[in-house]
């Protein structure tokens, strides 16, 4: 890959959109993970306001602590154009938790929807922020999160104005990350959606590391599960699962038509 001429280009299409959208600049959701991080050097190069925000939701200290580094070390890189906020929504989200509080045993997917709950928490201040700023809500998704196996929140963290890295896989995003300055603490975090109250990697919650799951999103549709053996195997069948249980969220919503017949007097 041609890192520094993709830079380039990410920079020049957002520059781009913003100008045609007429929008003033960018904010972005920082986690204190890599493709955040990415995302956010990529805003704050076009020289474009870019407001980051952090948005922990009982979050884990070393989450939050990248979070905050990385804020505070773009705003001294790009003190023209870059602000950065913490908004603790911990106290809005226990409360929502404890409005729609449900027995467990009766709702296994309790756990579930109140994670995917915080993402759409998020979405929502990004959106308030965004609009009282004319400012596009970033997307921070790749390309195996978001068109492979759906590891993101319908509504949540698939809630956005653009997606500048969503054609890049996770491997790439890493070497972005070095060449743009990201941190080490951040550039060599386990991966997580740091969306439960106890410690899940995105690898633990998958099934399988990124450079596996890239290899299967490469192979799938050419080959089947059977084709292989042992761990390569494995991985396509995880693939194969969570690619056909993500399509709802990438496809348009289901519209259903009446027929013109049944709409005449």
């Amino acid at each position: 890959m041609q890192t520094q001429a993709v830079i380039d280009h990410i920079v020049g299409w957002l520059q781009d959109y913003a100008a045609t959208a007429r929008a003033k600049g960018f904010v972005v959701g920082v986690s204190g993970g890599v493709d955040s991080a990415v995302v956010s050097v990529l805003a704050a190069r076009t020289g474009l306001n870019t407001l980051l925000l952090e948005m922990p939701i009982r979050q884990k200290a070393d989450q939050a602590g990248r979070a905050q580094a990385h804020i505070e070390d773009l705003k001294k890189r790009f003190p023209d154009n870059v602000k950065g906020m913490s908004i603790d929504l911990t106290p809005t989200f226990d409360t929502f938790a404890a409005t729609v509080d449900v027995n467990e045993a009766d709702y296994p997917a309790k756990q579930l929807a109140l994670a995917n709950a915080r993402s759409r928490l998020r979405m929502v201040t990004l959106y308030y922020y965004g609009q009282i700023n004319g400012l596009l809500v970033t997307g921070t998704g790749n390309k195996v999160e978001d068109f492979g196996v759906g590891f993101f929140t319908k509504y949540g963290d698939g809630g956005v104005d653009i997606s500048p890295i969503a054609g890049l896989l996770k491997t790439q995003v890493y070497q972005l990350a070095a060449a743009l300055g990201v941190s080490e603490s951040i550039r060599t975090a386990p991966p997580t959606d740091g969306l439960w109250d106890t410690d899940r990697t995105d690898e633990q919650q998958m099934g399988a590391t990124y450079p596996e799951l890239e290899w299967a999103m490469e192979v799938y549709g050419w080959n089947a599960p059977e084709d292989f053996t042992g761990r390569q195997r494995e991985v396509l069948e995880i693939y194969t699962r969570l690619h056909q249980a993500m399509q709802h969220k990438v496809k348009p919503i289901p519209v259903c038509e009446i027929p013109a017949a049944l709409l005449a007097p």
